[in-house]
């Protein structure tokens, strides 16, 4: 596929997010890539008609065989819906106007185009990559905060009398608040999962969506714009059937509330 080459464990992040109707720049964001590669293979999954459940249940190797190249004339499909765009988002601004009215206008210029709904869905992905803020919902089950303190504790021994400095690492479900705390050696990411498996063993359950705080253990590269999940975080979360959304730098609508936090 021309463009970015992105390996199968983040193929299956953008599925899952896609599945969450997390919007398109916020899934390229999330995953460190960019938004038309993600849109290229979204789009080539939506040619294909391709279930995104089954897609998620294939190994490495039977997923990337699936997802080959899209053709020239999908691409170039595309590229006419897109350019109507503009227009539509002029158009929808006046009196009696309607999405449904603008796609027969659509239809009319170009009839081998996109279906209602997908020329909805299109239109809600390309609407969202021209805003660069990021929404955060909160729903039963959905988001689990992850961070740690900055203050760390410390521990005993018992017998030698030997005090060792432990990091508190804390988990808050964001709709009910419901929080985990753990005192673990260190924030290293073989730290940070084993804890947040512990953390889904207390809450009895697997979120939707993990929104680590940029820890240096969950995410690669942060910025101010966006965030690389490490690959090691990203397969824990593929095991669990959970997706990855890190919080951005200077952006504090990102984050769990700071009462708890």
């Amino acid at each position: 596929m021309a463009g970015q080459t992105i390996n199968m464990s983040t193929l299956k992040q953008i599925i899952r997010h896609r599945i969450n109707g997390v919007a398109l720049q916020t899934i390229a964001k999330a995953v460190g890539i960019s938004r038309n590669t993600v849109k290229k293979y979204l789009r080539l999954i939506e040619v294909k008609q391709l279930n995104c459940q089954d897609l998620l249940q294939l190994d490495d190797m039977a997923l990337d065989a699936l997802l080959q190249d899209p053709d020239a004339l999908e691409e170039a499909r595309y590229q006419l819906l897109a350019s109507f765009f503009p227009y539509l988002e002029t158009e929808l601004s006046r009196t009696g106007v309607t999405r449904w009215v603008l796609w027969g206008e659509y239809r009319q210029q170009h009839p081998g185009g996109y279906s209602y709904s997908q020329f909805c869905e299109h239109y809600r992905d390309w609407k969202a990559s021209r805003s660069g803020t990021l929404h955060l919902e909160q729903e039963p089950a959905d988001k689990l905060f992850l961070d740690f303190t900055g203050k760390k504790l410390s521990v005993v021994d018992p017998v030698t009398g030997e005090v060792s400095p432990v990091e508190v690492y804390i988990a808050v479900l964001g709709y009910s608040q419901l929080t985990y705390v753990e005192a673990i050696y260190t924030q290293k990411k073989q730290d940070l999962i084993q804890v947040t498996e512990n953390t889904f063993h207390f809450f009895g359950g697997v979120p939707r969506v993990l929104v680590p705080d940029n820890l240096k253990s969950a995410v690669q590269k942060a910025n101010k714009y966006e965030a690389q999940i490490n690959a090691d975080f990203l397969d824990f979360a593929n095991h669990y059937g959970t997706s990855v959304l890190p919080a951005r730098s200077y952006k504090p609508r990102d984050y769990a509330k700071k009462s708890v936090m």
